[in-house]
């Protein structure tokens, strides 16, 4: 049957990416006039839907998942733009569908904000869902991290196969013992890596806190070992294996053990057997998402662009991309997708940028990033809220050293648009 709404939508989808409109549009142009396209969709699946949802690294996690699944010879359906609200997957579909509203592919491995994960799975219950973590981040959306939890709980509840959990993650673990149905699986760390690693209660605790007693851990089927400059160590099935890293960031080695978790559950059902030397292969050569560690080059040197949204998030950002040597920018917004609240700048330590200081303070909320580096007696360049004019100074002002450039997700779009009129910065629809 021919649906007016798919010729409608790519119509849309086309104007507004010739006007450079947002990736969601169309999406919501479709859902407004044919509330059952995504569902209709998504179920002719013959392995049906993979949801990634949490507070931290779903945008690469779920690149990873894509592209482990790929190299076992799976077609994979994915938003690839990071648009993780229910619209932002109606766009996706609308640039993958024919004009009847086919779509040729085994699996659709999806990125769900939290929230609208929920609203998602009422439709479309997943078949798999891989819960990452739980973290103060958009207090004003989400209130307190338990009201995030109980989002996620909802996510495993309509899950129909397989729950992937974190162990290590005491809020996610616990979602286990609330459900009555779906398999669940875990993935964890050993435990000379908890430390860097904390959880939300971790993080909160002050020094010298008394740590309580642990409960024991299941099993998991995926455990990080070891990390190092350039490579990992996993352990499955009984065995430690190597592979080397393209990824940066401690945090994204992490949810690689996630990754490889649902991955392996997912080729696992496939016809043939999953192939384990092509799935550590696949994962050597993932390189990171769109501005989450991503490495660009300016006047033949690299700029980085690294996403920071909550206190978790910009302290590995900050322990992982360490500021000696480079030229330091820093861009925070406060718009509707960063999250409106930005107290939690109070929670994060900058003290690893004290040496260097930071030469370029950028976006809506730059000041208020000025006065918590000056409780931390770190040295500031200049500071000018407006994006462009703070990126162009900066980049004349750093000539011949090596950039980064920390971030919220708004201000890291607008920053790529401005590189992208100066250098080769990947185009993601």
């Amino acid at each position: 049957m021919l649906y007016i709404s798919v010729p409608l939508g790519k119509l849309v989808r086309r104007v507004s990416r010739l006007r450079g409109g947002g990736s969601a549009l169309p999406g919501l142009v479709v859902e407004k006039i044919d509330p059952g396209f995504m569902q209709r969709t998504l179920s002719t699946l013959p392995l049906g839907v993979a949801v990634v949802s949490g507070t931290n690294g779903k945008t690469t996690t779920t690149k990873m998942v894509v592209e482990l699944l790929e190299s076992q010879g799976l077609k994979v359906f994915t938003n690839r733009t990071g648009s993780n609200f229910t619209r932002g997957v109606a766009a996706a579909l609308l640039g993958d569908v024919d004009w009847r509203g086919r779509l040729k592919a085994d699996i659709a491995v999806l990125e769900l904000d939290e929230a609208h994960a929920v609203h998602f799975v009422n439709r479309v219950p997943p078949r798999y869902s891989l819960l990452l973590n739980v973290l103060r981040d958009q207090l004003d959306r989400f209130g307190e991290i338990d009201k995030t939890a109980q989002l996620l709980q909802h996510i495993a509840s309509k899950t129909t196969g397989t729950v992937v959990l974190n162990r290590e993650d005491p809020r996610v673990a616990r979602i286990a013992e609330t459900l009555n149905g779906p398999e669940v699986r875990y993935f964890g760390l050993d435990d000379s890596l908890l430390s860097t690693f904390p959880n939300d209660d971790d993080l909160r605790a002050g020094p010298g806190s008394p740590v309580p007693a642990a409960p024991a851990k299941p099993h998991a089927d995926v455990v990080l070992r070891r990390v190092g400059t350039d490579d990992a160590d996993f352990e499955y099935d009984g065995a430690a294996v190597t592979t080397g890293m393209k990824l940066r960031g401690v945090y994204n080695i992490f949810n690689a053990a996630a990754a490889l978790v649902l991955a392996r559950c997912i080729a696992g059902n496939g016809a043939t057997p999953t192939d384990n030397e092509g799935l550590l292969k696949a994962l050597s050569q993932v390189a990171p998402a769109f501005g989450r560690g991503e490495s660009l080059v300016v006047d033949g040197l690299p700029l980085d662009l690294v996403l920071v949204k909550n206190p978790s998030g910009f302290r590995l950002g900050l322990k992982s991309f360490p500021a000696g040597g480079y030229a330091t920018m820093v861009a925070i917004n406060d718009n509707y997708a960063d999250g409106r609240d930005m107290s939690w700048l109070w929670d994060v330590e900058f003290d690893s940028l004290r040496e260097g200081g930071v030469d370029q303070l950028t976006g809506s909320r730059a000041y208020d990033m000025a006065l918590r580096l000056q409780y931390d007696d770190v040295a500031i360049g200049a500071v000018n809220p407006e994006i462009a004019p703070a990126l162009a100074a900066f980049i004349q002002g750093a000539k011949g050293k090596p950039k980064r450039i920390f971030c919220t997700y708004t201000a890291m779009l607008a920053i790529r648009r401005e590189l992208s009129k100066i250098t080769t910065v990947e185009v993601v629809s």
